[in-house]
């Protein structure tokens, strides 16, 4: 039997959220991103920082987290690293393009970074992830949420609406290769 939870993600943990992440990437946004870049991307230069988001946060309500997924398998016990889930205070990366750091957004999370690999998919591990997420920002006095979807990123879109969150109204595109990807932010009250 599967048992899926979430925990701290650990230094261990970079290679494999690397992976997960360029994995997710190329399979989610093949159709979103160009698939030179896509194809670039370095996975050791990913898991470096990775690495870094896990072993020194710029601030104690930084986190990644990371889903598993735990099997029984002839009287042994097999983990996977599924996916994951990386969060902070709203900084100027949450930020659209016409828009100033305002100090009431001083009690707002913002997601960097949600991401089950997709054949992992549809087995509860994103909804554990923001769940988890939820009740820490809860905890570290956050009282909403903002992240950021691509336009295109249905799947995502879905997800986070399904759980409540809403756009907000603000939109930006991301320059990718010359290539404008447009986002849009979603966000939700705790």
């Amino acid at each position: 039997m599967a048992v899926g939870f979430v925990r701290p993600a650990r230094p261990d943990d970079a290679g494999e959220i690397a992976r997960i992440q360029l994995a997710t990437w190329r399979v989610a946004y093949r159709r979103v991103l160009p698939k030179h870049v896509l194809d670039e991307i370095d996975e050791a230069f990913l898991a470096q920082r990775w690495s870094d988001a896990v072993t020194a946060p710029p601030t104690a309500r930084h986190r990644v987290l990371v889903a598993v997924e735990q099997n029984a398998v002839e009287q042994a016990v097999q983990e996977y690293v599924v996916g994951f889930a990386a969060s902070g205070p709203f900084d100027d990366g949450a930020l659209a393009a016409d828009e100033d750091h305002t100090p009431e957004r001083e009690n707002v999370a913002a997601v960097t970074d949600m991401l089950v690999e997709p054949r992992w998919g549809r087995r509860g591990h994103g909804s554990r992830l923001l769940a988890a997420s939820v009740d820490l920002w809860r905890g570290d006095g956050f009282d909403s949420a903002v992240c950021w979807a691509f336009d295109a990123d249905a799947a995502t879109r879905k997800f986070l609406t399904s759980a409540g969150w809403a756009p907000d109204g603000a939109t930006r595109a991301l320059d990718v290769d010359d290539l404008l990807v447009p986002q849009l932010r979603l966000h939700t009250t705790l």
